[in-house]
């Protein structure tokens, strides 16, 4: 195992960012002092055991949720001193989110679930029904456009979820704990979906708790208490993560 180091121009930084809830007369530091770097082309697991803060760097990183503390650049921008619109457009067009229960729409079409954020960003609809169906060729699933979640499998629809957060062309995509509802064999299919789009070239951040999917990835970065415990490269012959 080795430290974690680039010396490019991070798309993400966050300098002594904490998260602060007050529960009754309790105080939860959710993040306490992170300090992260996110480089283009980055392939990154976050990791720790439950309470340790991952789900609220993912979604501070997101730009869903602001820190209590501390400072966060996105594309080298104080997202401090951004409007709710140019935070909603961050989300929108430069972030992808894939989701462990997938959220889609039960009553429309493939098409339509991933037509979404295009409908959001005020795309023509002729160009939005273009970019979907590029977006589900990229997934594998030009041949189940017209079908409805509930016709399709797990693995399915989560690539349905993937094509959704590839459709605006972002330059992130953030995934919590995307294989969690799969089974071991869909999971690992979804996985090399995930390594085939890191070798395109988008930049993937990825929460979870497996060490078999956190293996993928070329970076992991372990939380405890709210703290970053490591930062390291993943060691594709090893268990590095043990």
């Amino acid at each position: 195992m080795r430290p974690y180091t680039n010396g490019g121009t991070p798309v993400i930084e966050i300098m002594g960012v904490k998260k602060i809830y007050e529960l009754g007369e309790t105080e939860v530091r959710a993040l306490d002092g992170v300090d992260l770097k996110i480089f283009p082309n980055d392939y990154v697991a976050i990791m720790g055991p439950s309470g340790s803060g991952k789900s609220t760097l993912m979604n501070l990183l997101g730009c869903l949720d602001t820190p209590t503390e501390g400072h966060y650049e996105f594309g080298g921008e104080d997202v401090a001193d951004m409007t709710d619109d140019e935070l909603a457009d961050i989300r929108n067009r430069r972030i992808g989110f894939v989701f462990q229960s997938f959220n889609l729409l039960p009553r429309a079409t493939t098409l339509r679930n991933v037509e979404l954020p295009l409908v959001y960003a005020g795309i023509q609809t002729s160009k939005r029904e273009e970019m979907a169906e590029k977006a589900l060729e990229q997934v594998q699933l030009s041949d189940r456009i017209k079908h409805r979640p509930n016709e399709l499998s797990g693995g399915q629809r989560q690539r349905v979820a993937i094509a959704r957060a590839l459709v605006n062309n972002p330059s992130i995509i953030l995934a919590d704990e995307p294989t969690g509802n799969l089974d071991s064999k869909t999971g690992e299919e979804i996985m090399e979906l995930f390594d085939e789009l890191h070798k395109q070239g988008n930049t993937i951040i990825l929460v979870t708790h497996e060490d078999n999917i956190a293996q993928h990835a070329h970076r992991c970065v372990r939380l405890m208490d709210g703290k970053i415990e490591s930062d390291i490269f993943v060691d594709k012959d090893e268990k590095a993560l043990e």
